[in-house]
């Protein structure tokens, strides 16, 4: 069994076993193919709550906007204990492979190649770093692969697509339910493969209190360019319009500075404190990301990498403001 301890430094898998009452789990997999027409996030998890504990697949569509979810009981729901591997119904989820069989809506066998996961070491297992090792935490967060190709093809109703050669990109969360507000985004079809951008800034319950838990990796090439609160580094800017979000973010050695376009998107299903799936939140998967990193000031500031990210996922949920740098902080 995946012990509290032993899941720390495998975030990929799942984290359920013995949980009877507020929980949730969700993994995240967005898949674009060559000709990026064909946008798709399935999203495999499963909830315990007093009123309505079940297991589910949920499907976003990122090119129409529409969205589906599909429920199953809980005796659907099976996982390894030695590996991220879960099924519900026919369908079956790993770090490299999908197979969806949604009797005459989805059917396919999507294979990924290249795999890229956050690191995970001995005292930073995964994107959530030292705070992985907190009990308390409200949600819990897994990078499991900033990019990778994919092989294989998919059945859409009476139709078929062809994801050989497109891009894709896993993540997931766990824990209580999600904060109460945050802002996400992310996007890897840059110019060319090899290049991710994965960012979430969200109110991070902690204790009595509260504060703006921020996590962003950059993938140039070879190297990830991490910046987080517990790597010290500091929101400088956010600006949210009903057009579009802007960020700056410093630390010690580095400036990254990201715009993204606020466009129409879908409704996603989402869990709530004691309340189960029962939230509602908007996700575009159409957005532009525009993205720069320099090096700071004291090391001259030249220009690291600059490109603009297409198909990208961006959520903006609730009070957002209160993330600000200049916000007052307050208690819970």
């Amino acid at each position: 069994m995946l012990g509290r301890t032993a899941g720390i430094w495998h975030p990929d898998r799942y984290h359920g076993r013995g949980k009877k009452d507020g929980f949730f789990e969700g993994w995240y997999f967005k898949v674009v193919d060559p000709t990026e027409r064909h946008i798709y996030a399935f999203i495999p998890g499963i909830s315990f709550a007093a009123e309505d504990s079940h297991s589910f697949i949920q499907v976003l569509n990122g090119a129409s906007g529409e969205s589906r979810y599909f429920r199953y009981g809980l005796g659907d729901f099976r996982a390894s204990k030695t590996r991220f591997e879960v099924e519900i119904g026919g369908s079956a989820f790993a770090n490299d492979t999908v197979r969806i069989d949604i009797p005459g809506e989805y059917r396919g066998e999507l294979k990924f190649l290249g795999v890229r996961p956050w690191p995970v070491s001995l005292f930073s297992p995964g994107v959530m770093g030292p705070y992985a090792f907190a009990p308390f935490m409200e949600c819990y967060h897994g990078v499991l692969s900033l990019d990778h190709g994919i092989q294989g093809r998919m059945s859409v109703g009476t139709g078929e697509m062809d994801f050989t050669g497109g891009r894709g990109y896993i993540e997931k969360d766990w824990g209580r339910a999600f904060p109460s507000s945050w802002v996400w985004m992310q996007s890897n079809h840059f110019s060319e493969p090899g290049f991710s951008l994965s960012l979430s800034l969200a109110r991070v319950p902690w204790r009595r209190s509260w504060f703006p838990g921020l996590i962003a990796g950059l993938l140039v090439r070879d190297r990830l360019y991490r910046f987080a609160t517990y790597t010290g580094a500091k929101l400088t800017r956010l600006d949210v319009s009903e057009t579009s979000v802007v960020l700056e973010i410093r630390d010690a050695k580095h400036r990254l500075e990201v715009e993204a376009a606020r466009t129409a998107g879908g409704e996603l299903v989402s869990p709530r404190p004691r309340a189960g799936m029962t939230g509602r939140i908007g996700e575009t998967m159409s957005s532009v990301v525009r993205v720069a990193l320099r090096r700071g000031e004291k090391f001259g500031g030249a220009m690291v990498f600059e490109g603009e990210g297409r198909n990208a996922g961006l959520e903006v949920v609730g009070n957002v403001s209160e993330l600000r740098p200049e916000a007052p902080r307050g208690g819970r």
